[in-house]
């Protein structure tokens, strides 16, 4: 037996409906709330004055907060500022992953009151205790998995821009309530990003050199629930299987990143996030193709009999009917999927999102290949920008 630790998971509520759980789960922690919410999508939503009716007739004191986009430091420290002097019992947020974040790190702020980049990886100097108000996480898109994470990713773009994360093995919400009925309303274009973050963040946590028996059947799940449901989830929008299937691979993801790591994929994303605004996902999409293309053509130049390429081609049998080929064969169908997955979906490259060769050097200088299957050259990993 290979020795591991594994985190934490929330009290988890799924299914249809679950939403109608939340004062359940609030009244665990007490009666003030603060709700963190995006500014338009969720609030103009019919679950909007659903989820304040339902708090308000079970007698909660609610304060609202907005994100506006992949929070910054300064959105955190804004909203601790404005809440300094409330007494706040829990925080629920609700929303795609960026308020979630968002609500996590507001709730590991409020009781030290301090700048939140203080305590960031690669940032600030501090180590945070720990204490944090409960939180609450609702997801309204299925991609990130963070209702299921330790860790709140903060973002500040710019030429000396980052996307780093608030961790603690405590920031893991307490209660997460995953409802497909509140994705039916998600955008395609939503649905195709977040999807394939999850799809990535699943893929990398199976390789991931730090995976261990229980992360590899949570992300092994994951995958199976992606190959039958994302596509119909992006092409039939009302299909709420689909729905259920992608929000809990979503989740499982969650599970498995927080314990087994990420790959080159998200080594890169981390770099071009801070440095561009492009969604997460849309990033995530547009390396996925080239860099398992490239991490492959390495692995069978160097260890043929790799265990890595095994559980390549395993993930690629899942994706297919065909159940009688060579390893390879689903080593090489797997890449072909992730590759027709991006067409698919119409996720654009890099390229077209605004990155440039000029602006490789910096992004390579930012980058890492911390628990890839093997590890990546410098030209390797260019190579990869360039194909992205």
């Amino acid at each position: 037996m290979t020795d591991f630790t594994f985190a934490s998971t929330p009290l988890l509520y799924a299914g249809i409906g679950k939403r109608n759980l939340l004062p359940t789960a609030v009244k665990l922690f007490g009666t003030r709330v603060l709700l963190v919410t995006g500014v338009h999508s969720f609030k103009n939503s019919s679950f909007y004055p659903e989820c304040m009716q339902l708090l308000q007739s079970h007698g909660f004191t609610i304060h609202t907060a907005a994100v506006n986009r992949e929070p910054s430091p300064v959105d955190v420290d804004n909203v601790v500022s404005t809440f300094a002097a409330t007494a706040i019992d829990c925080v629920v947020a609700i929303g795609g992953g960026s308020v979630l974040d968002a609500g996590k790190a507001i709730a590991a702020m409020l009781p030290l009151q301090e700048p939140v980049h203080k305590y960031l990886e690669g940032v600030g100097q501090a180590t945070h205790p720990g204490v944090k108000i409960p939180v609450v996480a609702i997801p309204t898109t299925a991609g990130t998995g963070t209702e299921a994470t330790k860790n709140a990713v903060l973002t500040k773009v710019g030429a000396h821009g980052y996307k780093k994360s608030l961790r603690h093995n405590n920031f893991v919400p307490n209660v997460a309530i995953i409802d497909p009925e509140l994705t039916l309303s998600c955008p395609k274009e939503i649905t195709a990003a977040s999807g394939m973050d999850a799809f990535t963040q699943l893929l990398e946590s199976y390789l991931s050199t730090a995976a261990n028996s229980l992360t590899d059947a949570w992300a092994f799940d994951g995958l199976r629930r992606i190959s039958h449901s994302l596509l119909t989830a992006y092409h039939n929008g009302d299909n709420l299987h689909a729905r259920g299937d992608v929000a809990i691979a979503a989740y499982l993801s969650g599970v498995t990143l927080a314990n087994a790591g990420l790959g080159v994929v998200h080594g890169f994303a981390s770099a071009v996030g801070g440095y561009y605004q492009i969604a997460h996902g849309v990033i995530c999409s547009a390396l996925m193709p080239a860099a398992n293309r490239i991490t492959v053509q390495k692995l069978r130049i160097t260890n043929q009999s790799s265990a890595a390429l095994k559980k390549y081609s395993v993930i690629g049998k899942l994706f297919t009917s065909d159940q009688s080929r060579s390893d390879d064969y689903y080593v090489d169908f797997l890449l072909e999927t992730i590759a027709s997955y991006q067409h698919e979906m119409a996720i654009p490259s890099l390229k077209q999102c605004g990155v440039g060769a000029s602006d490789f050097p910096r992004i390579l200088a930012a980058t890492d290949c911390k628990n890839n299957p093997i590890q990546l050259a410098g030209d390797e990993l260019e190579d990869i920008l360039t194909q992205s």
